[in-house]
């Protein structure tokens, strides 16, 4: 099948995308987690949220979007269906007003993996990157690192979608083995997109970066409920939306408590970019 990735239309299973592997059978062994985190540079775990969490959380999303005007009246509040005119909808902040949402990405279950993988305390920012994509909308590929770099580069981002996400919707695809692309990594993941002029997204054409340093696009079908977990050097971007259905999902980071933190996105009240 095609799938539209960035601005290409690759084929599943043909020389330039493939499957994500799952590392669920590594849940109990947190060194081999680890291990597998260094060599694939992500991790896919399946069902790691509660489900029903995570659809309670998507719920009241979806109901402040409809108080907002964004949903397309008579139709069922789960189905996320845009209204006419409406585009995606960035909701980043605290997201104090969402506590069903902060539930999951502050609770238990996600802090206490990763306390158990810095083998210390951890913490999460306090901003979190909630989005709608809309349809005709994908991320183009990039290092998270670019955005979030002034603290600790051991800093993971935590990408969950909130809800089921087909290839049509459009869910995340990252490069494998783009953690080793040392030369992309000492030029533009040495930049920062505050302090340096034009730099963002890398490219919107995923071609570009496994023509010019190798690797090759993997992706997948999501869950709610599942998380994919990446480091600061990992490129990725997103299929596009092509339905007529909002994608939701949420970027959450993590680190160890003990080290330096990136203060745009820490506090009560986060500055976000600035120079």
């Amino acid at each position: 099948m095609m799938v539209k990735v960035g601005s290409r239309e690759l084929e599943l299973g043909g020389p330039h995308l493939t499957e994500l592997r799952s590392s669920n059978e590594l849940l109990h062994d947190i060194d081999a987690l680890r291990d597998r985190l260094k060599e694939d540079g992500y991790l896919l775990l399946r069902g790691f949220h509660d489900r029903e969490q995570v659809l309670l959380a998507r719920r009241s999303i979806l109901k402040k979007m409809d108080r907002l005007g964004k949903l397309e009246r008579d139709t069922l509040l789960e189905e996320g269906v845009m209204a006419g005119g409406s585009r995606t909808i960035f909701m980043g902040g605290t997201n104090e007003d969402l506590p069903e949402l902060l539930s999951v990405l502050n609770g238990d279950r996600i802090m206490g993996f990763f306390d158990a993988l810095f083998e210390e305390r951890s913490l999460t920012y306090h901003y979190k990157w909630l989005r709608a994509v809309g349809r005709g909308d994908f991320t183009g590929a990039h290092y998270d690192i670019v955005y979030m770099g002034r603290g600790t580069h051991n800093l993971y981002t935590v990408w969950s979608p909130l809800g089921d996400i087909d290839y049509a919707m459009g869910g995340l695809a990252i490069c494998l083995d783009s953690h080793n692309f040392e030369e992309l990594k000492q030029s533009y993941g040495s930049k920062d997109s505050d302090r340096d002029a034009g730099i963002g997204h890398y490219t919107d054409d995923p071609l570009i970066v496994t023509e010019r340093f190798g690797g090759k696009w993997a992706t997948t079908e999501y869950e709610a409920g599942d998380v994919l977990i990446f480091g600061m050097f990992l490129m990725h971007c997103s299929l596009e939306n092509t339905t007529n259905q909002y994608r939701l999902s949420v970027d959450t980071r993590y680190q160890a408590a003990s080290e330096k933190v990136d203060e745009r996105w820490s506090g009560k009240k986060p500055r976000g970019h600035h120079k």
